[in-house]
């Protein structure tokens, strides 16, 4: 068989990553961490919609470590607890399993990540022999691997401009789309996403990847957004939104060059289609569209559709493939936190059918 692999979390993403472990032909799924006891004892195949694979999930930490599995993917939930995926992450790295993750967004870049943190699982890669990849689709490589390729094509380069343009109305996560983004609040309110530095926290990593790629220094990183109210109340997968709360926003992460904005990270989101219709539209039914002006000027627009038609799924499994088809590179890789930048050219090795 390939890679022994451990998936760590059987959320929104893990999920996804889960199914995919399992059907990849280079990948072997040897265990499965789950947090919740109504999930424990069941086979994994099970837990992602595919027939029994013989591997049954657990909560017991230990015991997966012990497995000294090749990589460790590393998926539970990272946004309100970023200090304990760290530890979390430290303990497996250090017991000689790498890891790839979704989870500490930061991570993406971890030059710019918390220095604490970063310290912290370096010296874990050391005592382990280890190596430690974080990313996903945005953050990550719809806006780190796919303009930096781009810019790679340019003679000249005035600006970059990286977008994520997307309706989440089937987004199926309460918590991120009402607490965190902050769906379904007034106006007014201040939710955990735009809480001041938030964004740069999250999306600065990938504004400061793409100036290293270009070699170019940043004076700083600016934060803008604004939202818009529901007109009507109407459902979504996640709940319930009432008029007059928020059902859209729109934010930018400008990363500054020469006192002008030239490396923006920009999220147009809407829970409905007709919403804010003077803000930028997508192509379909949602893109990321990367905006590079210079010489040449250059366009791409990258449209993501799941079996069913859905973007949201189609985006969850890319997040988890972009980090399960990087296993064989981060498993090769010298001990370490990696970015993008330090990565091989990750392809879809073996998996056309």
């Amino acid at each position: 068989m390939g890679y022994r692999v451990v998936q760590w979390g059987t959320g929104n993403v893990g999920r996804h990553a889960l199914r995919c472990i399992i059907g990849h032909p280079d990948l072997e799924l040897v265990g499965v961490w789950v947090h919740g006891d109504d999930k424990v004892g069941k086979d994994a195949g099970e837990l992602c919609g595919v027939g029994p694979v013989g591997v049954l999930a657990t909560n017991d930490a230990d015991e997966l470590m012990a497995m000294r599995a090749d990589c460790v993917s590393y998926m539970a939930t990272g946004d309100l607890r970023p200090n304990e995926a760290v530890e979390d992450m430290c303990r497996i790295l250090e017991t000689g399993s790498n890891v790839v993750s979704t989870s500490v967004v930061p991570l993406v870049y971890p030059p710019t990540a918390d220095p604490r943190a970063a310290a912290r699982l370096e010296e874990a890669c050391r005592v382990g022999g280890t190596s430690c990849f974080t990313s996903g689709i945005d953050p990550g490589f719809a806006n780190d691997l796919l303009p930096l390729t781009l810019l790679g094509a340019c003679e000249r380069v005035d600006s970059v401009r990286v977008m994520e343009i997307l309706n989440y109305d089937t987004y199926d996560q309460a918590e991120v789309l009402f607490e965190t983004m902050g769906f379904g609040q007034a106006l007014d309110s201040t939710p955990l996403l735009l809480f001041p530095g938030a964004l740069t926290f999250a999306w600065g990593g990938v504004v400061s990847m793409i100036a290293e790629g270009l070699g170019v220094e940043l004076d700083e990183i600016r934060e803008t957004h604004e939202r818009r109210p529901a007109e009507t109340t109407f459902d979504i997968a996640a709940g319930r939104v009432e008029a007059g709360t928020t059902a859209a926003l729109r934010f930018e992460v400008q990363g500054i060059v020469n006192g002008r904005p030239a490396i923006v990270v920009e999220h147009v989101t809407r829970l409905h289609d007709a919403l804010a219709p003077d803000w930028p539209q997508p192509a379909g039914h949602g893109s990321y569209r990367i905006l590079i002006e210079g010489s040449p000027s250059l366009k791409c627009e990258l449209e993501l559709s799941d079996t069913a038609g859905d973007h949201n799924a189609a985006g969850l499994t890319v997040t988890a493939m972009r980090l399960l088809n990087a296993i064989p590179a981060v498993c090769e890789a010298e001990p370490g936190l990696l970015s993008t930048l330090d990565l091989p050219l990750v392809t879809g090795r073996h998996v056309m059918r």
